[in-house]
C-alpha cells in the first residue's frame, strides 16, 4: 500500500507539473520589447518590410510590447543568422528570412549557420520581380538589353542587393541563359538602386513592382520583362521573360519569420497565431494589395518542407548560373591590389569593410559578384 501511495503521489505531482507548464504556454506573451533581426541595411528590402510589419502591428494594436528592428548587415544574412543562433532559447528575438538566407550558406564558407539551424515560425509573402530600365534608354524589351550586352560584353551595369538576393540570382540566370554578361553593382538600399538607374549610372535593376510604380507611371522608368510565370495583373502589357524567348528558372522572394533554436513549443504557437491574426487585418490586406505581393501564409510545420524545396531549387539555380562557393574573404586581396573596383563604383580603400562590387585584376571571363561583406562569389 505504501508503494502504491508513493506511486500515485508521484503521478499527481507529475500531472500538476504538466498542467502548470501547459498553462504557462497558453498564457505566453512577450513581456518586454521584441527584437526583429534583419540582414539588410536601413532602406534595404528586409528593413523596409520589417518596418512595414511593425507599422501594421502598431496600427492594429496587436501587441503592447515595443518591436525594435535590429540591422545585422554583414555577409548577406551571415551576421543576422549568427546573431539569432547565439540567442538560443530567447523568446523575445525573431528574424525576417528571405531567399538570401537560404542561398548564402550555399555560396559562402563564412556562413556557420543556415535556416535549418533556427526555429521556423511563419512565411508571410512571396514577391514577384520585374526588369526595369531608364525610360530614356533604347531598351524596349529584354531582348534589346541582351543584344546590347552581347555587342559590348561587361559594359552594361545592374544594381542590386547582396550576391544571394533574388535580383542578383535572376540577373545571373538571364546572363547564363542568353550567353551574355554585364557587371553587377552591390547597392544595399532599394532607393539608391532606383536613383542610380534614373541617373543613368546603371542600366538595369530587377525590383519588385511596388518599388518603381510611381516612376513607371511618371514615364521615367520602363519595365521590359516580368520575371514571373504569368503576366502580372498590375502590368498586363509587360511580357514575361519566357514570352520573349528566354528560357530560365523563375524564382520569387519569400519573406517570413524565424526564431532562435531552443524556444518552447508554446512560443512558436504564439507567433503562429499572432501572425495568422495579422493576415486578417485591414492593414495587412492593404499592404498586400498596394505592394502586389502574394499572400501565401505558412505555419511552422509547413515551413520545414518549404525550406527543403527552396534549398534544392536555389542550389540548382546557383549551379545553373555557374556560381561557386566562396573560399575566402576578398578584402585582404583588395588591400593587396589583387582586386579592383568595377568602373569606379567602390569607395576609397580604408580599414572599413568594402560595400561595393570588385573584380579580380587578372581575371578573364565573367566578373565576380561581391556581397555587402566583401566576400566574392565567382562564376564562369
Amino acid at each position: 500500500m505504501t508503494k502504491q501511495k508513493h506511486f500515485y503521489a508521484l503521478v499527481a505531482v507529475l500531472a500538476l507539473s504538466l498542467i502548470s507548464v501547459s498553462a504557462r504556454g497558453q498564457n505566453y506573451k512577450p513581456n518586454r520589447p521584441v527584437e526583429i533581426v534583419v540582414h539588410s541595411a536601413l532602406g534595404g528590402g528586409s528593413d523596409v518590410f520589417a518596418r512595414a510589419v511593425v507599422e501594421m502591428i502598431e496600427r492594429e494594436k496587436l501587441l503592447p510590447q515595443r518591436l525594435a528592428v535590429v540591422n545585422k548587415t554583414a555577409g548577406a544574412g551571415i551576421e543576422a543568422m549568427a546573431y539569432l543562433a547565439a540567442k538560443k532559447g530567447d523568446d523575445h528575438t525573431i528574424g525576417i528570412f528571405t531567399n538570401a538566407w537560404v542561398a548564402t550558406p550555399l555560396t559562402s564558407k563564412d556562413a556557420k549557420y543556415a535556416v535549418k539551424d533556427l526555429t521556423p515560425l511563419v512565411r508571410l509573402v512571396l514577391e514577384p520581380t520585374i526588369a526595369v530600365v531608364n525610360a530614356q534608354s533604347s531598351f524596349m524589351n529584354m531582348n534589346d538589353f541582351v543584344g546590347a550586352a552581347r555587342k559590348n560584353p561587361g559594359a552594361l551595369k545592374q544594381a542590386g542587393g547582396s550576391v544571394t538576393a533574388i535580383e542578383s540570382l535572376t540577373g545571373l540566370l538571364i546572363q547564363r541563359s542568353t550567353g551574355v554578361r554585364w557587371n553587377f553593382i552591390s547597392t544595399p538600399a532599394v532607393k539608391d538602386r532606383i536613383a542610380n538607374v534614373l541617373a543613368g549610372n546603371v542600366d538595369i535593376i530587377i525590383p519588385q513592382p511596388q518599388d518603381v510604380n510611381e516612376h513607371v507611371a511618371a514615364g521615367k522608368l520602363r519595365p521590359i520583362a516580368a520575371l514571373t510565370e504569368k503576366r502580372l495583373a498590375v502590368l498586363p502589357n509587360v511580357p514575361t521573360i519566357k514570352e520573349q524567348g528566354i528560357q530560365m528558372s523563375i524564382i520569387a522572394n519569400a519573406r517570413g519569420f524565424l526564431a532562435p533554436a531552443g524556444i518552447a513549443k508554446e512560443v512558436v504557437e504564439f507567433w503562429e497565431n499572432f501572425f495568422a491574426g495579422l493576415t486578417k487585418t485591414a492593414s495587412r490586406k492593404k499592404y498586400v494589395e498596394e505592394n502586389q505581393v502574394e499572400d501565401v501564409f505558412l505555419k511552422s510545420r509547413e515551413l520545414a518542407p518549404f525550406f527543403d524545396e527552396q534549398i534544392t531549387l536555389i542550389r540548382s539555380v546557383l549551379q545553373e548560373a555557374g556560381v561557386k562557393k566562396s573560399l575566402e574573404s576578398d578584402y585582404p586581396r583588395l588591400k593587396a591590389g589583387a582586386l579592383r573596383p568595377i568602373h569606379g563604383f567602390a569607395t576609397a580603400i580604408s580599414d572599413t569593410r568594402p560595400t561595393h562590387a570588385f573584380i579580380p585584376v587578372h581575371r578573364t571571363g565573367h566578373p565576380a559578384y561581391s556581397s555587402e561583406s566583401g566576400a566574392v562569389v565567382s562564376w564562369n
